[in-house]
């Protein structure tokens, strides 16, 4: 919607040819002008249009009267007042329940649109544009200050799809004012009254213990159980929440129907171990599954997602979650799903994870049919003031980026409320775009219970210990504006909360609701925890010789028709070549191997980052695109009509959003290979909370495995502090507990078999493999088919250049990439009386194996041998953990930064680690 204020300061005749630009071409105009012109019946200067075309033939005739001329510029000023309550009438909204609201200018006072009180009840045509008839422009403004500056203003006039905008604009004009029914009246009150005695009865049962109360933005109850009810009613099979500590507790009891047993054993801390969604995290962090009826009767699975105190990080986990079921359970159908993110409102501002997010909503890769975003919006966040806390006017602004629309609403007036989350969730369902709703709202105490708020908010805080909380106001609203079953109602509702707090007092015992597992939920229940005997050897992954053949030939041909890039043409035929020369596959080969064999044995595949179609280091072409067309051509989805499809994205330029969307995809599916390849290793480090929160300790916090895959390039190169190292260290630091496992390959069949590793283990472990960048052409790292159709992963490689381990004096194990340098050195002078021994996997630590090449090199000195600084890489780590093996370390000098800016100066420490390793 636009302002058109240049109309009334433009000359009559401006508007006359506007008009007769309309009469010609009803088009020709901007939609809100045309609706305009379309509104009037202007009995008196131009009778209506009919079909034989005479009303317009009476107005262009009538055009040229001044008189008309003047009625129209005094309509245009009510047809100005209109859009700009629809456009900025949030602004002036009384959404705020405990202080005035800023002044925002919003410019909505009658003189601003050349309008005056002597105009108030004079006739104006315009009423029609607002489904009100020709009436006065009291009527007119009252009716406006209703709609949209009422206890709701709606923010939507960034949104540029008409369909969206005269929707809205419907619900809010015709829609919204429409009195509710009495049973939904009780809805709301029972809603309310289950989120206060929740509060109540923590408050004194626990007193001063952390909690993160909902008080003072009680009425999120009822608004989820609308949103959760009305989308049952539009399809929806399943709901996915994400949100932070504040409410967590009482949204587990009342809107997922989490007992009040088991909350209060983990406030005496008497829960089981092995309780649903784990029980290594404190209990306003803890995840939920449960399986509700609503008031019309139907079934829907919600589930509340785990997660960290970093707030706004479970966000892009929610939407990969959410992405992974629809795929799954509803082929695709993301109408099936529901993401409802609840945010703070400091929080929503204040992190960028949610730009990323939302930045994310409407990409191939990512989307999820649109995602209900709820704030509660308390206007404080630990002790900082909204002032302080954002530039924007609402901490919803980066909603606009987006066009999605904003229903900011006084959390005090539940009704209100609960129509907005109506609406927003059939706007959802209507145009599978991201809606939110802003509940203006207080936080009773401080950051949590055990903090006093009046240290630095003094005067709200006199203000907020003398409001009523929501379900106060919400009888008082009924005894005053219902009919006498409303007062009934209030009475009888008054009665059921005394004897639902007393039930909660003397702990009367609540039912479990039941629970029926979905398929995916049956294939982690199939899974079992790892143990240290699971990671002294791998299984078997090897592929029959037959399929290997299949597999291959299908990656190196395209359709008829179709003309790939001359480049990628040679790439393939050289790739021919080397197989029908040599019988071995490269790099790239060798991993699209691993992700076709599971494909065509029915297993899902998912791979994700910056460029990983192509591949950062042009090896992987995936996706090879026509020469002329520039059409795409997937080169693993064509080996038969049985196998599934192979998911591959190139991501927008984000690290933290993305991954913590593919680890969310993998936790919902423990039959998927699901990947996140970063550009460079390096470039892991944007996404640590994901890695340190989600990845690591996941499954120690809440019991959820996890199989996704990390690929990190990584390798000194020359190419400077940014694109060598992707910080192992940092990695290796973080494991405890057989959390992770962690490779650094130098094989194409290594590589090749620790993916399908990921999906044959009996558990499921996230991998970070530290991936090579200019090793992936070298022949050293060429695999032949025989280690593809027999065997499995190799933690450890021995040295097969050794014929004679009695003469070996030295050994040196090292890790990725500088073997390859190592063993160039050893076999050009023909060093036999050195062993390279390469260490495939560094977590968890293949101990035994290494002690056993220990034992046969029994008469060697051992180095530990690494490019990275010595306190970088696994040096450390090594130290910590491998005490059955003596050994020395050589590797560049400590360094604050990782690796040197300059080759020659790379080159000159590259040289040094290798001679120092052959000649100390």
């Amino acid at each position: 919607m636009k302002d058109f204020s240049y109309i009334t300061n433009s000359h009559p005749a401006f508007i006359e040819n506007l008009y007769n630009d309309y009469v010609k071409d009803p088009n020709s105009v901007e939609p809100e002008l045309k609706k305009f012109f379309e509104g009037f019946d202007f009995a008196m200067s131009f009778p209506p249009k009919n079909g034989n075309g005479n009303g317009i033939a009476a107005a262009e005739k009538a055009v040229s009267q001044p008189a008309a001329t003047d009625e129209w510029k005094r309509e245009i000023k009510v047809y100005r007042l209109i859009l700009g309550y629809r456009n900025k009438g949030h602004l002036i909204a009384k959404t705020n329940p405990i202080r005035e609201r800023k002044d925002r200018g919003a410019n909505l006072d009658l003189g601003f649109f050349g309008l005056s009180e002597e105009d108030l009840d004079k006739t104006f045509q315009a009423g029609n544009l607002v489904g009100l008839g020709t009436t006065t422009l009291r009527n007119i403004l009252q009716h406006l200050q209703t709609w949209y500056a009422s206890h709701v203003g709606i923010e939507f006039k960034y949104i540029s799809d008409q369909k969206k905008v005269d929707w809205l604009t419907n619900e809010m004009e015709h829609q919204f004012t429409n009195p509710l029914p009495l049973d939904k009246k009780k809805r709301i009150l029972e809603k309310l009254n289950q989120g206060v005695i929740f509060e109540e009865f923590l408050h004194k049962k626990y007193v001063g213990q952390k909690r993160f109360s909902l008080e003072g933005g009680e009425t999120t109850i009822p608004a989820l159980d609308t949103i959760i009810s009305t989308a049952a009613d539009n399809d929806v099979q399943e709901v996915v929440i994400g949100m932070a500590h504040r409410g967590r507790l009482n949204i587990l009891a009342n809107t997922l129907g989490k007992t009040y047993e088991q909350i209060f054993s983990e406030f005496e801390g008497t829960a089981r171990m092995d309780q649903t969604m784990g029980s290594g995290d404190v209990k306003y962090h803890l995840g939920f599954g449960s399986e509700v009826t609503t008031p019309n009767g139907k079934k829907i699975h919600l589930k509340l997602m785990p997660n960290p105190s970093h707030l706004e990080a479970v966000d892009p986990v929610v939407e990969g979650f959410t992405r992974a079921k629809a795929d799954v359970l509803y082929n695709c159908d993301y109408d099936k799903m529901l993401p409802i993110l609840i945010h703070g409102d400091s929080s929503i501002a204040g992190q960028g994870i949610v730009y990323e997010v939302l930045q994310m909503s409407l990409l191939q890769g990512y989307a999820t049919g649109g995602t209900i975003h709820f704030v509660i919006n308390n206007q404080i966040g630990f002790t900082t003031d909204f002032d302080d806390a954002r530039s924007a006017n609402y901490s919803t602004s980066v909603a606009a980026m987006v066009q999605a629309p904003v229903f900011h609403v006084n959390g005090d007036d539940a009704e209100a409320v609960v129509k907005c989350a109506d609406i927003a969730t059939r706007y959802r369902q209507e145009f599978n775009a991201d809606v939110f709703i802003d509940m203006v709202c207080y936080r009773k105490h401080g950051h949590n219970e055990g903090d006093d708020p009046k240290y630095t908010q003094p005067h709200l805080y006199d203000i907020i210990e003398q409001h009523p909380n929501p379900r106060e106001v919400y009888i008082d609203y009924l005894k005053n504006n219902g009919e006498p079953d409303a007062q009934q109602l209030a009475n009888e509702m008054e009665a059921k909360f005394r004897a639902d707090l007393q039930e909660r007092f003397d702990e009367v015992k609540q039912h479990p609701l039941p629970y029926k597992f979905q398929q995916p939920e049956k294939w982690w229940l199939s899974l079992r925890k790892a143990t240290p005997a699971d990671f002294e050897s791998s299984p078997n992954t090897a592929i029959s010789e037959e399929t290997f053949k299949t597999l291959f030939n299908g990656l190196m041909k395209w359709p008829e028709g179709f003309k790939p890039l001359r480049k990628i043409e040679k790439l393939l035929q050289d790739k021919i070549k080397l197989f029908e020369g040599e019988q071995k596959v490269d790099w790239a080969t060798g991993e699209l191997l691993a992700y076709s064999s599971l494909l065509v044995e029915g297993k899902t595949v998912r791979m994700s980052g910056q460029d990983v179609k192509r591949g950062t280091f042009s090896h992987r072409h995936a996706i090879i695109r026509d020469e002329n067309t520039t059409e795409e051509y997937n080169r693993l989805n064509h080996f038969n009509d049985n196998q599934q499809k192979f998911h591959i994205y190139n991501s927008l330029l984000s690290e933290y959003a993305v991954l913590g969307f593919e680890y969310g995809y993998a936790l919902a599916n423990p039959n998927a290979l699901v990947l996140w390849e970063a550009q460079f290793g390096d470039f892991a480090n944007g996404a640590q909370t994901m890695i340190d929160q989600f990845i690591s300790a996941g499954e120690q916090k809440w019991s959820r495995m996890n199989g996704l895959t990390m690929l990190l390039p990584h390798g000194y190169e020359g190419q400077g502090p940014e694109h060598s190292s992707a910080r192992m260290e940092r990695f290796l630091q973080m494991c405890a507990e057989l959390n992770m496992v962690i490779t650094n390959i130098t094989t194409a069949a290594n590589l090749f078999h620790a993916l399908r590793r990921q999906l044959a283990w009996p558990f499921r472990k996230p991998l970070v493999d530290f991936s090579p960048k200019a090793y992936l052409r070298y022949p050293g790292s060429y695999s032949p088919m025989s280690e593809f159709t027999h065997g499995s992963f190799k933690e450890v490689i021995d040295d097969a250049f050794i014929q004679d381990a009695a003469s070996v004096k030295k050994v040196l194990f090292c890790s990725g990439k500088l073997y390859f340098e190592l063993a160039e050195k050893q076999q050009k002078e023909n060093k036999k009386d050195i062993a390279i021994i390469r260490l495939e996997q560094l977590y968890p630590l293949p101990e035994k194996q290494l002690l056993n090449l220990y034992n046969k090199y029994n008469k060697a000195i051992w180095f530990w041998v690494q490019e990275e600084p010595l306190n970088m890489g696994a040096a450390s780590f090594l130290q910590m953990n491998l005490k059955s093996i003596n050994y020395g370390i050589i590797s560049r000098n400590a360094s604050a930064a990782t690796a040197s800016g300059y080759a020659k100066v790379h080159a000159v420490e590259q040289a040094d680690i290798i001679d120092t390793a052959f000649n100390i």
